[in-house]
């Protein structure tokens, strides 16, 4: 077999772009138009019917229409990758592929939606205006601090599922991750201190699931150092989020929040210094998932941790978002959710990390991205934990 072709590190530049021509999706025809009874009952004249119906009883769209099964995959291209603020043309394919990927691992539609607008006033009134033509957002690659904004006006303006994946997604992968890798060394979340480093959309929502799964203590540290109760130049989310961590009081930068500590999780650009973690406790944990470059890279790390991931394909235990939002709205949406909770984004963590737990080592903490697996256990766990927390 040639390597070239397996290795995403060797793709070229003729097979990416040319996969990629025309877009990655197209619409698919569920009823038959082979002959002009066919035609008559897709269309018109019988399609008046359905519509008469639903004018009727709107209860009957969820029946005869895709919407509520269809997810709108929402982006103003702001945060795209690593992209940065690019914009919402340049942020499509990244939000097509977003869709085929719900289609495949979840076996749900999507539809992308990128607007030309950053305002939040507008996004909200877009989407709420748009609110019959589909039956969940996944709102995806938003600058913060506005993404938390939107997310939560959006979960109270609309009577449907809101999950802003660059948040929640990495936040339950990365719980299922360090379960995994904490099986693996015989520890407990309970006993351990966690560093995240990037105090922006991935690392607040990381750190609130860690409070949430009863980890002993994070420090979150910024590109101005540790974020701490007090300190000048908070934003109200970061303020918030500092009062619920940090209880030792730490100070000080990268290198004084990680001596000592157990957990290193990097969701930032900033790089972080071999001597560094070198200076962690005993058989400690890194996942450096900065992509494309890791905030220090795994060859490295490994000379020093028990066990290391990265967001990337190419090294051992990817922590990678298809992991979890697949299933989470496919478990929201089978159980008619109207919002996603906290206790179902657990019940996604606990499921990805059980599918693992039949192979777990030191190089697989987390399952395959491509494992058929999770995404119907997941969806099974979320639908589970909807109907526990009442919003079935």
């Amino acid at each position: 077999m040639n390597e070239a072709a397996t290795d995403p590190t060797q793709l070229t530049d003729e097979e990416i772009f040319s996969a990629h021509v025309g877009g990655k999706l197209e619409i698919g025809v569920t009823a038959s138009l082979a002959d002009p009874k066919a035609l008559s009952i897709a269309y018109t004249p019988g399609v008046a019917k359905v519509s008469r119906a639903i004018a009727d009883d709107p209860s009957l769209a969820a029946k005869y229409t895709w919407a509520h099964r269809l997810v709108a995959v929402v982006s103003d291209g702001t945060a795209v990758l690593g992209l940065g603020d690019i914009g919402a043309a340049a942020s499509l394919p990244v939000m097509e592929g977003k869709a085929a990927l719900f289609k495949t691992f979840g076996g749900l539609d999507s539809i992308p939606l990128v607007l030309n607008t950053t305002d939040v006033d507008e996004i909200v009134e877009t989407l709420v205006r748009l609110r019959p033509s589909f039956g969940a957002v996944n709102l995806e690659d938003v600058s913060a601090p506005r993404c938390f904004e939107l997310e939560a006006r959006l979960i109270e303006a609309l009577d449907c599922p809101v999950m802003h994946d660059d948040q929640h997604g990495t936040a339950v992968v990365g719980l299922a991750a360090l379960r995994g890798a904490n099986t693996v060394l015989g520890k407990d979340i309970a006993n351990q201190r966690v560093v995240i480093s990037g105090a922006g959309a991935a690392g607040i929502a990381i750190a609130k699931i860690l409070i949430a799964a009863g980890a002993g203590e994070i420090t979150l540290v910024d590109s101005r150092g540790i974020v701490y109760d007090g300190r000048d130049g908070l934003n109200p989310v970061k303020a918030q989020i500092a009062a619920a961590t940090n209880g030792s009081g730490l100070k000080g930068g990268i290198a004084e929040a990680l001596a000592g500590a157990d957990v290193f999780i990097g969701v930032s650009s900033s790089k972080v210094s071999e001597d560094i973690i070198a200076s962690m406790a005993k058989d400690s944990i890194v996942f450096a998932l900065s992509n494309p470059d890791p905030e220090v890279h795994p060859d490295v790390a490994s000379r020093h941790a028990a066990i290391v991931a990265t967001g990337r394909s190419d090294f051992p235990n990817q922590i990678n978002n298809v992991l979890a939002f697949p299933g989470i709205f496919r478990g929201a949406l089978d159980a008619g959710a109207r919002r996603i909770t906290e206790g179902m984004k657990l019940a996604a963590a606990e499921a990805i990390a059980a599918v693992a737990s039949d192979d777990l080592g030191p190089d697989r903490i987390v399952p395959s991205a491509l494992d058929p697996r999770v995404g119907p256990e997941v969806a099974a766990a979320v639908a589970a934990a909807a109907k526990n927390d009442g919003v079935a």
